[in-house]
């Protein structure tokens, strides 16, 4: 993420971090993503297991919402961890992370929307609600998001694919929009696509909101967890809105603090980037009381078992939610911070030809990689046995 230039057409120069800053920032990104992503697949893995989530059209949204929050928290560290360590990419292998990553940036403010438009239909049409909002009628509407979300990029991916050279897509270039579509007109046409698409949003949240809120006056409670859903949605909008606000606020704040460009931009990718994806467990996994019930049976941390005698049939001892979730963080971010400084070492002995003469440093690598094996087999067999537990006990 560390390029600079003086104009449009200008060569990017690259501007490094050093080693400790580089590993540091990894770090936290990684651990941010594998913890985000780790509540965000547990939720998947919940609402796979019931068929009662299955069958509710706004779980449905809900784990849609959930898989592009993943795929874009996924993609987004892979781009970044790949820009420290060879710096640029292919440009076809840009393009097609890209492709991932703005299908779900365009996929989150539609999910939103659509769900906002099932609240107010469950609190002002409650008996209608069941016709109106089908899980036929959801899928078919997730399948419309995904095509509205390929018009707004997948023509710029023919355009460059006709007008390009060939030569282009094998070489090698710091992996962002403006570097991959350079075709004129591109950054005018997604400027307007993405106002519309944003104004169209925050009208539905506006227009829902003040509708569920005067039902919310001469209702039941549900309407006024209703309206607060929807303040909520529209809180995640504004965070998801900050990624249009990535150029802006990273060429304000350089403009103001000049020495501190690349924690500029490390801090502003960490605000507009994974943020907004902590909203998603917050809202339907910990707030709400039927997906927290079914949560709580596949957050099991599985070694906790006791028994009164060798022979003795083993107890399982439950930790609360709150712990579940902090064990296992610490357990997989411990691993792939280990690791991840291990797999940089195995990079460097495989770079220099230098270290592969060197029967000491052959030696070192051998123990490298057996503490790599070691770390990654033991996080795994604790995962599998959470898995165990949790299909035992569901």
């Amino acid at each position: 993420m560390n390029f600079s230039s003086s104009g449009s057409n200008s060569t990017p120069v690259v501007v490094r971090d050093d080693l400790k800053t580089a590993i540091m920032k990894n770090m936290i990104t990684v651990t941010l993503c594998v913890s985000i992503n780790y509540v965000n697949a547990t939720l998947v893995y919940t609402f796979m297991r019931h068929e009662f989530f299955k069958r509710n059209p706004r779980y449905i949204l809900f784990i849609h919402l959930v898989i592009n929050d993943i795929i874009l928290m996924t993609v987004l560290t892979l781009i970044q961890v790949l820009s420290y360590v060879v710096y640029t990419l292919h440009v076809w292998l840009c393009m097609t992370l890209l492709i991932f990553a703005l299908f779900s940036n365009f996929n989150n403010p539609m999910t939103l929307a659509v769900m906002a438009i099932e609240c107010y239909v469950a609190v002002c049409f409650p008996l209608r609600h069941s016709q109106i909002i089908t899980v036929k009628k959801t899928y078919i509407t997730i399948a419309l998001i995904w095509l509205i979300s390929a018009q707004s990029f997948f023509p710029d991916v023919l355009v460059s694919l006709t007008t390009e050279h060939l030569d282009f897509f094998q070489s090698r270039v710091f992996c962002q929009n403006t570097t991959v579509f350079r075709i004129p007109g591109i950054l005018l046409k997604n400027i307007i696509y993405n106002a519309v698409l944003m104004a169209t949003v925050w009208l539905t949240l506006i227009y829902t909101y003040f509708k569920i809120l005067f039902t919310a006056k001469s209702a039941s409670s549900d309407a006024t967890k209703a309206r607060n859903t929807v303040l909520l949605h529209s809180f995640q909008l504004s965070l998801s809105m900050l990624t249009y606000m990535y150029t802006p606020l990273t060429t304000g704040l350089t403009y103001l603090f000049p020495q501190s460009v690349l924690a500029i931009r490390f801090a502003v990718i960490i605000i507009v980037s994974v943020m907004p994806r902590l909203v998603s467990p917050l809202v339907y996994g910990i707030r709400d009381k039927t997906f927290r019930k079914y949560l709580k049976k596949h957050l099991i941390f599985p070694m906790n078992f006791s028994g009164s005698g060798s022979n003795s049939t083993p107890v399982v001892v439950r930790d609360d939610l709150k712990t579940v979730i902090m064990k296992n963080v610490i357990t997989v971010t411990l691993c792939l911070s280990i690791n991840y400084i291990n797999a940089t070492l195995v990079y460097i002995f495989m770079k220099h030809e230098i270290l592969k003469m060197n029967p000491r440093y052959i030696l070192d690598i051998h123990l490298v990689i057996n503490d790599i094996i070691l770390m990654t087999l033991l996080t795994l067999i604790q995962v599998l046995l959470f898995q165990r537990a949790s299909l035992t006990d569901g």
